[in-house]
């Protein structure tokens, strides 16, 4: 059995619905047991990262993890993973911790994160992706509103990646016999996107003149203050402003795993048009 926590995220639940597909038996954590139609086979299970103490029924007979990063207590949930035999744990983390700086408040989560994951005495993979296409999701009230998208850090390029793929690259490594332990892969997409190329591509998609329009900083400031703790909107301003993280390096990791190119933001526009219409 493998348990997948952030079932109901972006790459949790793409990552379900592929181990369903495979025929892996697959247990879905989640908060709320009406938190997803999971296809037939999955399991769904309360259970909640925030709280270590609420996961042993849903790691009972479980032989690998899928493991969100960021809690609060990681050496705690590890603890619990450890506490129930479990033989692999796969981390979602981060591509910013290679090299970044620890006192960075979000390099120190992930960093944080995989410190617990590999102390826990359980084998493990890291996964480090470049920020996610689905990213542009944040775009949907705009877009619901008008043409014009408005966004911040509008001259940082990202090597943004399909969850799609990073799902893909996790099924591989949570496969039975799959040899993947002690092994960290940096994933990205195919190429490297300003915003305002990801807002032309979706203007193509939906058949919409869509605008970009850069947003100031100042501005930035206060509207990623409304979603996130004044240190992690530091953290955004060093990456994308101070450029101490360079997340525009396009990586040829998810073809050498998956024998095929990873997904573009085109293929997951088109995927996801829906939701913007």
């Amino acid at each position: 059995m493998i348990l997948v926590t952030g079932a109901t995220g972006n790459v949790g639940g793409e990552l379900v619905r592929q181990l369903a597909a495979a025929q892996q038996p697959v247990r879905a954590l989640v908060r709320k047991l009406d938190a997803g139609a999971w296809p037939a086979g999955v399991e769904s299970v309360l259970g909640d990262l925030a709280q270590p103490e609420s996961l042993a029924g849903a790691l009972s007979h479980v032989r690998a993890v899928f493991l969100l990063g960021g809690y609060a207590d990681m050496p705690g949930v590890l603890g619990q993973i450890r506490g129930a035999g479990v033989e692999h744990v796969v981390l979602l983390s981060s591509r910013s911790v290679i090299g970044g700086h620890p006192d960075n408040a979000i390099v120190d989560m992930w960093l944080t994160s995989e410190s617990a994951v590999q102390a826990s005495g359980v084998p493990w993979t890291l996964l480090r992706p470049s920020g996610f296409m689905s990213n542009a999701l944040r775009w949907l009230p705009q877009l619901r509103a008008g043409d014009v998208v408005r966004a911040p850090f509008a001259d940082a390029a990202i090597a943004a990646i399909d969850p799609h793929d990073i799902a893909a690259v996790a099924a591989l490594v949570l496969a039975p016999g799959a040899r993947h332990a002690g092994c960290s892969y940096a994933l990205t997409g195919p190429a490297p996107w300003l915003p305002r190329d990801q807002v032309a591509v979706l203007g193509g998609v939906l058949d919409r003149a869509l605008r970009f329009e850069p947003q100031p900083d100042a501005l930035a400031r206060v509207e990623l203050a409304k979603s996130f703790p004044p240190g992690f909107v530091d953290a955004f301003f060093r990456f994308f402003v101070d450029g101490e993280f360079d997340d525009a390096t396009v990586l040829p990791t998810v073809s050498e795993l998956l024998g095929r190119p990873p997904r573009s933001f085109e293929q997951w526009a088109r995927a996801h048009a829906d939701a913007f219409r």
